[in-house]
């Protein structure tokens, strides 16, 4: 259904809504299904953080503001944002099914001031007051040819950067933007000319993340495995030497201020941990874990003593059952200690 649903989009010019995980022509329905059965975890490194309250969420995004620790999780299948505070068991929606319009949630980030940023992949980001609900603001895509606004990630100077797993580009808002409040996303980055060959109908771009001294970028191409880096000073664009193991199925990024890259690669079911060099042109696998309970990991946060990861069950009667018989369990954030 989703294959469908998207072949006829981008007949009509326009992408239709897919998860971030974004499968390629060669990946199989029964590679997707098996890589994802959900089991009791056999890693002790693995449990449940909290809930997420309904019967269909299907979350995809994760984001954890810096100054409270307050979490938000969006949901794939109609864009409910939910919230838990810390020491709770179970979230609450923040914000509900369609929200300004919004029917998908795919990344999600709080800035430095509290406001939440979230996308929809077909229709742009909107940021949002996290202390009243209220948007802020709203960048819409381009008219046109199919787009699929998929990540973001966040600068100090408080420009967002987001990937477009369609086009291949990365968009940028500026703090001056932000203050105007909407406008069209304009490209900022066109990374095409570096990447690999892929075939027809796949996705490319996907995880965003970026230094703590916002010199750089790293966005990573889900299809070829590829890390890159754009140097944020000359617009300059080059893969990353990986050593130890790729960035296959990989979808969410977060690097920490030690230069730690933690990595969500979805239908693989694994985490993996990699130290980035200085300059951000090496990154050298550290640890890998892999767990049918992690059930299709789409990205993770970074909170203090744990990383938080979305387990989506994409195959469980959402966007990647494709038989249509998967039952999903209770949704949850798993936690993961030693990652």
């Amino acid at each position: 259904m989703v294959a469908a649903s998207l072949a006829g989009a981008l007949a009509l010019g326009a992408a239709a809504p897919t998860p971030a995980l974004a499968l390629t022509p060669t990946t199989t329905p029964s590679v997707a299904v098996a890589a994802s059965v959900a089991h009791p975890s056999g890693d002790a490194r693995i449990s449940t953080a909290f809930a997420l309250p309904g019967a269909k969420v299907y979350p995809e995004g994760i984001a954890a503001d810096p100054r409270t620790h307050t979490v938000y999780v969006g949901s794939y299948t109609d864009g409910t944002i939910y919230r838990t505070r810390r020491g709770r068991a179970e979230a609450e929606v923040f914000l509900p099914s369609g929200t300004d319009g919004r029917r998908t949630a795919n990344g999600l980030r709080v800035d430095a001031r509290g406001r939440l940023w979230v996308t929809d992949s077909t229709a742009g980001v909107s940021v949002y007051d996290t202390a009243t609900g209220r948007r802020l603001a709203h960048f819409e895509v381009a008219a046109g040819s199919a787009r699929f606004v998929n990540d973001l990630t966040l600068t100090p100077d408080g420009t967002a950067y987001l990937t477009d797993s369609i086009r291949g580009v990365i968009y940028r808002v500026t703090p001056r933007q932000l203050a105007v409040g909407s406008g069209v996303l304009t490209d900022a980055y066109d990374l095409t000319p570096a990447m690999r060959p892929r075939p027809a109908g796949s996705y490319s771009l996907n995880g965003i993340t970026s230094d703590r001294a916002g010199r750089y970028l790293l966005t990573v191409d889900m299809t070829a495995g590829d890390l890159y880096r754009i140097d944020l000073r000359t617009g300059a664009v080059r893969r990353v030497a990986l050593s130890g193991g790729d960035m296959k199925a990989a979808d969410g990024l977060d690097l920490a201020p030690d230069g730690t890259l933690r990595v969500a690669h979805n239908v693989t079911n694994t985490l993996t941990r990699w130290q980035v060099c200085a300059d951000g042109t090496r990154a050298r696998l550290t640890r890998t874990i892999t767990d049918p309970s992690l059930q299709i990991p789409t990205t993770l946060a970074r909170v203090p003593g744990r990383t938080l990861v979305v387990r989506s069950q994409f195959d469980k009667g959402g966007p990647l059952d494709f038989d249509g018989t998967g039952t999903p369990t209770a949704f949850t954030v798993a936690s993961v200690r030693g990652l």
